[in-house]
């Protein structure tokens, strides 16, 4: 049994696997920009990730690296593609050559959010309105066309205890102002990365024959961004008042999906992965951080 290789391991996913591996030498984590206990690979260089796996005994890879700020790959898509789509292709490539296995995270970013029955399904057209969205479309397409043993893991609107979101964002802007406005009318799921990395765990050995299988994964339920917001400074005590805003009352440069509902259930059948309800995952993360959400609510 080879060892797995998570890249980009210094983002919220990766540093959850990181927590949840421990000292679990089996596991390489590595990132471009790499600290304590990571190392540094680009997963771009084809020849480097060649001799990385040779070298490591890599025979899974979980690529949670990518060029994830939405607004900025707007201006800078070149290294957007670089990240999103030719980094995704490279793994690919070498994955298949050593008939290894991948895991790879994308997004609900591919869908254009205008669909209004029910959630999407991994079989609905894509439809991506930013460069964000386009590129990891690119990259997906790479991993399926490489036929490279794996799986594709699309997710939306994560968080953690690690690094900069949308949960932190919100804790802060609550503690320094007395009201802040929110966007209500985009709808889809927060999800907690430690619960994608216990799923992610959980279809590692199930992998098997699989090459380049979509699957959707987010916590359970759907609420807007002003939701969000809102439970945020209920759950944290915050006295902070959340109001209302559309879309075109906070302009972005880039698109996002106004709806962008994930269906779960061909992850659930497939591999028996739970999808705990994200106000309940909420409260876990919030307890992780120091701030105990009273028993009442």
């Amino acid at each position: 049994m080879g060892k797995t290789l998570v890249t980009g391991a210094m983002g919220q996913l990766g540093s959850e696997l990181r927590e949840i591996a421990g000292n679990d030498r089996k596991w390489i984590f590595t990132d471009i920009l790499p600290e304590k206990g990571v190392l540094q690979l680009d997963i771009c260089d084809e020849g480097r990730v060649r001799e990385f796996m040779e070298e490591h005994d890599v025979d899974l890879i979980i690529n949670c690296a990518a060029y994830t700020n939405v607004d900025k790959a707007e201006s800078d898509k070149e290294l957007s593609a670089r990240l999103n789509a030719e980094g995704p292709k490279v793994l690919a490539r070498c994955v298949r050559e050593r008939d290894a296995a991948l895991v790879h995270i994308s997004t609900d970013y591919v869908f254009d959010g205008k669909r209004k029955r029910g959630a999407y399904r991994e079989s609905d057209p894509c439809r991506p309105q930013s460069v964000y969205g386009a590129t990891k479309r690119q990259g997906e397409l790479a991993i399926r066309r490489s036929r490279c043993r794996g799986v594709i893991i699309r997710t939306a609107w994560l968080y953690s205890t690690y690094g900069n979101n949308f949960v932190k964002t919100m804790i802060r802007l609550g503690s320094e102002k007395s009201e802040i406005g929110v966007v209500a009318d985009q709808i889809g799921t927060p999800t907690y990365a430690r619960e994608l990395a216990k799923a992610i765990l959980t279809i590692i050995p199930q992998i098997g024959e699989h090459r380049g299988e979509i699957y959707h994964y987010t916590d359970e339920g759907s609420c807007s961004w002003f939701d969000f917001a809102a439970l945020i400074m209920i759950y944290c005590g915050l006295d902070c008042k959340v109001n209302p805003l559309t879309t075109e009352e906070y302009p972005t440069a880039a698109r996002r999906p106004a709806y962008s509902l994930l269906d779960k259930s061909k992850i659930r059948e497939e591999f028996g992965v739970e999808t705990p309800w994200w106000s309940i995952s909420l409260k876990e993360c919030l307890l992780k951080m120091g701030r105990p959400v009273p028993r009442h609510l």
